[in-house]
């Protein structure tokens, strides 16, 4: 989908403090969730609707990490291909719910949704009639 994203609102419903990670994140996915837990439950829009995002989001990095590291021990290049494939889409997961969670700069810089009704009941110019 194109066009501009909106930034993330706070939530009345946030939550307030940090949780530790789920214990069956692998070791790398629970490393993200203590890194930008912290951040999310500050800007106060993460709510309890929100935690799969957050594991998903921390699955994708940890597996990021773990491909890296793979690939980077690997001296087969016909091995390689497959595993920088996964490395790839993870990544672009990565990113798609790092952006819907508001951790990247350009999901940041968008303007806000608002609550209150904007509209007023002034005449568009281009009506014609």
């Amino acid at each position: 989908m194109k066009g501009a994203k909106p930034q993330l609102r706070e939530e009345q419903d946030a939550l307030i403090d940090n949780m530790a990670p789920p214990d069956w994140l692998s070791q790398p996915a629970q490393d993200e969730w203590a890194r930008v837990m912290p951040v999310l439950v500050e800007r106060k829009i993460l709510t309890d609707a929100d935690l799969g995002g957050l594991e998903s989001y921390c699955i994708c990095i940890g597996r990021v990490r773990q491909m890296e590291t793979l690939i980077q021990a690997e001296s087969d290049a016909a091995a390689m291909l497959p595993m920088i494939r996964a490395l790839d889409k993870a990544m672009v997961t990565a990113r798609q719910l790092g952006a819907e969670l508001g951790l990247t700069p350009v999901s940041r810089s968008r303007p806000a949704i608002r609550d209150d009704d904007d509209s007023d009941d002034s005449p568009s110019p281009l009506d014609v009639g």
